[in-house]
């Protein structure tokens, strides 16, 4: 029997339509033909790898008196700082007059300076912003930050400014291996906006993909802090269920059977800290991360979090229709008017050292005039029984 050249795979249907009658022969031409066209594709695509882009360019003028190129590139680039510029320099890319030079290199009258970096250039630039951090620890692969709440976490839809990321990109300026554009770098996990807490920061692309692997593999350690609303049947329970967009609402997530395919799987476990009869203050540990993952989880099984606007909780869903109990919980939304949620504590496996790191913080202060809110009513209604 004679051997027949093997179709590739994703191009058998040449053979078929275009061709229904070829002959091995010919048939084994056109094998070469594709196999020359993908190997010229694969060719390309190294080339680009190893292309340089250009970043910046500027033309010295005919009044330029020499200047060391550094501190020429200092004037002109906003939001950088000198070791940053050095350390191009230093890796080649910077280039005068299509020349790489090194950073003492004396720029002249009309010389042409170009930035040249392994990487396009990035739509939306990330600028450094002076907006106060709470650092809690910080060393030369991460930073670990107690977010506020209100505050952003990254760049979106109507928050192009003023957000975490940019802050910790002005907190960092001056390190030269850290680009806040580059995203080997940067944030490993999120937290909402009305969302207080801890949050992990890599500085270099090693830390980022050790711990993203660790948020991946379910190895990290996270508790969460919330106060919901009623009063929990149980002290402790576990809550399971796909998190996906609701259908009805694109804004709010739902949560569906984990039995479907739908969404992505989610598991929550709670443990009651304090039960305050018409609202409980829980704990939260995640097993998985999904978008608003407590918030929908706990509505899912009837508690929505405290004050939560998207999810119903800032309503009065438990308590008695006095006048006075309504007008303790508007003074209870005023003081902390975002959802009662704080991530707490933050552990994983240092990057560079495998050192076990564990962090805590004290609840967020508005959750905490919250909660001594709460310790009064629960002391004044004990003494009216």
């Amino acid at each position: 029997m004679k051997s027949r050249a093997r179709p590739l795979r994703g191009f058998s249907y040449i053979r078929f339509i275009i061709f229904p009658y070829t002959y091995p022969c010919i048939y084994g031409i056109m094998r070469e033909m594709i196999l020359l066209c993908m190997e010229s594709g694969r060719n390309r695509k190294r080339t680009w790898r190893k292309s340089e882009y250009e970043h910046y360019r500027v033309v010295a003028d005919k009044g330029q008196q020499l200047l060391r190129v550094d501190k020429f590139l200092l004037v002109h680039l906003k939001d950088t700082s000198r070791n940053r510029i050095q350390a191009a320099a230093k890796a080649g890319f910077i280039h005068v007059n299509d020349q790489p030079v090194k950073s003492n290199y004396r720029v002249k009258p009309y010389d042409v300076v170009t930035l040249l970096l392994d990487r396009p250039r990035y739509e939306n630039k990330i600028e450094g912003e002076d907006i106060p951090l709470d650092i809690v620890y910080e060393d030369s692969e991460l930073l670990v930050v107690n977010k506020p709440a209100g505050l952003v976490v990254h760049p979106g839809c109507g928050n192009y400014t003023g957000t975490l990321v940019n802050a910790i990109a002005w907190h960092l300026k001056d390190d030269p291996k850290y680009d806040p554009n580059d995203p080997a770098v940067g944030l490993v996990h999120r937290i909402d906006k009305d969302t207080s807490g801890l949050l992990v920061v890599a500085k270099t692309a090693d830390a980022k993909t050790k711990l993203g692997l660790q948020f991946f593999n379910k190895t990290t350690r996270r508790r969460y802090n919330a106060l919901v609303w009623g009063n929990l049947v149980e002290d402790e329970g576990r809550i399971e269920g796909n998190i996906a967009r609701n259908p009805r609402d694109r804004m709010q997530m739902a949560v569906f059977d984990p039995t479907s395919d739908i969404g992505k799987h989610a598991v929550t476990h709670y443990r009651v800290l304090k039960r305050y009869g018409y609202v409980t203050l829980v704990e939260c540990i995640l097993e998985t991360g999904r978008t608003h993952q407590i918030r929908v989880h706990m509505k899912h099984i009837g508690h929505p979090l405290f004050n939560d606007e998207r999810y119903g909780g800032d309503q009065i869903l438990r308590g008695t229709q006095s006048s006075t109990y309504n007008s303790f919980i508007r003074n209870c939304f005023a003081v902390c008017p975002r959802q009662a949620l704080h991530a707490r504590t933050l552990g994983f496996k240092h990057p560079k050292t495998d050192e076990e790191m564990d962090f805590t913080t004290e609840l967020a202060p508005d959750m905490q005039a919250l909660l001594a809110k709460w310790d009064t009513y629960l002391e004044g209604a004990k003494g009216k029984a």
